[in-house]
């Protein structure tokens, strides 16, 4: 009990509290954004088709997916606080641009800003709460960290739908930039490193001299990190896969609920929360399970049911149904999530969290890019449904992925 309970009280620092407060606020305006207002706004009231949409929610992912590695490296070396300041700074700059730009040239770009904006997020967020809460309690902070993400995700696009009224979306949008405002605010509370071993704690040694040029320093530092990780060579292309499975349904699930299943704002929102409700629920437990048992059986379990679920969800018309399966594929999620990024911590050197995050979510991020260029190119093509099969299938393929490597020696960072 007494073991339980100091083990609380490092899950929850005022360090992880404040991190997990900015994840779950940056997460609800983009949530909101993602899901439910760019879209919409710009294929009903800028008139754009979807492929456009596509594009620019690719964009979106881009921005913050290139920039994870780099943005990583610094923060290893400057801290938590000036990385998240600048960053949520750009994402508000985004916000303002998507407010009054009604091109698509300026919907592209703010869109690319707001990747930017966030890229310095997921790496300081899990790069401090797996530093503050220790080898031990690896599966309980993920869930920890991802009822927050889901939370905020989940969050945005419910209130917002309730928020909308017409076409008018410049209130919203102002909405989100004074959410965007009291985020600034948390962040300038941050800490520049965890309380164990986080940035800002380590002088990183570079194998260079220190007066070396600084673009020569980090060559040398990524290639010295890279060449430590010893994996699967299948354990990349599972990461990869990973996101396009959700990047293929991020920019049409909106659309698909408004022309396809014809719901209404409250009851599309009462799907979100209802599947998004049961993932958050389930993650904390799942998050013992995977600390007692280990990763494998509940991947397993998670990345097939996830297939079923996405694709039946193609012929659910009636509303028990499609609760239904949205509870199933929020019961998969939860299986994934904890268990997924568990393994992974698993392979990060204390001294380099950031940047190895970083790294590893740039590659599940490009697939999130590639899912999202694809899936309208899929749905202009070859009908709504197309997405949801296709995201099936690669859940298939992710889970024969993980057959070979779970079957393997179990990869380290040396």
């Amino acid at each position: 009990m007494a073991t339980e309970a100091k083990e609380q009280r490092r899950l929850f620092t005022p360090f992880i509290i404040r991190m997990l407060l900015v994840l779950f606020f940056v997460e609800f305006v983009k949530g909101a954004l993602i899901v439910t207002i760019l879209p919409v706004y710009m294929n009903i009231v800028l008139g754009l088709s979807a492929y456009t949409v596509g594009w620019t929610l690719a964009l979106q992912y881009a921005g913050d997916n290139l920039f994870r590695t780099p943005m990583g490296y610094v923060i290893d070396r400057i801290g938590y606080r000036i990385g998240i300041l600048g960053g949520v700074a750009v994402a508000g700059v985004s916000v303002w641009i998507m407010a009054y730009g009604k091109s698509s040239g300026w919907m592209l770009l703010a869109a690319t800003l707001l990747g930017i904006g966030t890229s310095p997020l997921w790496p300081s967020v899990i790069a401090g709460a797996t530093a503050e809460a220790g080898e031990q309690a690896r599966g309980k902070v993920m869930s920890v960290v991802y009822v927050a993400w889901l939370s905020g995700t989940g969050l945005g696009p419910v209130v917002i739908n309730l928020l909308i009224r017409g076409n008018d979306y410049l209130p919203t949008f102002w909405f989100l930039l004074g959410l965007l405002a009291f985020v600034l605010a948390i962040a300038l509370f941050l800490p520049d490193h965890a309380a164990k071993g986080g940035p800002g704690r380590h002088e990183y040694a570079l194998r260079t001299k220190s007066d070396s040029p600084l673009l020569q320093r980090a060559s040398v530092y990524i290639r010295n990190v890279l060449s430590s990780i010893h994996v699967s060579p299948l354990f990349y292309p599972a990461l990869f896969l990973q996101n396009i499975a959700i990047g293929l349904l991020a920019p049409v699930l909106t659309l698909y609920a408004k022309e396809i299943l014809h719901l209404s704002n409250v009851m599309y929102s009462l799907l979100l929360i209802f599947g998004g409700g049961i993932t958050i629920l389930l993650l904390y437990p799942v998050g013992l399970l995977v600390d007692r048992w280990g990763t494998r059986w509940l991947l397993h379990i998670g990345f097939l049911l996830s297939s079923a679920a996405i694709v039946f969800f193609t012929s659910a018309r009636s509303m028990p149904l499609l609760l239904g399966t949205s509870g199933l594929i929020g019961v998969s999620y939860a299986l994934i999530i904890p268990a997924w990024n568990a393994y992974i911590a698993a392979l990060v050197p204390e001294d380099k969290r950031a940047f190895v995050w970083g790294f590893f979510l740039t590659i599940e991020g490009g697939g999130m890019v590639a899912g999202s260029i694809l899936s309208g190119r899929l749905w202009d093509t070859f009908g709504p449904q197309a997405p949801f099969f296709v995201s099936g299938g690669v859940m298939v393929v992710i889970f024969v992925l993980h057959l070979f490597i779970s079957n393997k020696q179990p990869v380290m960072v040396r």
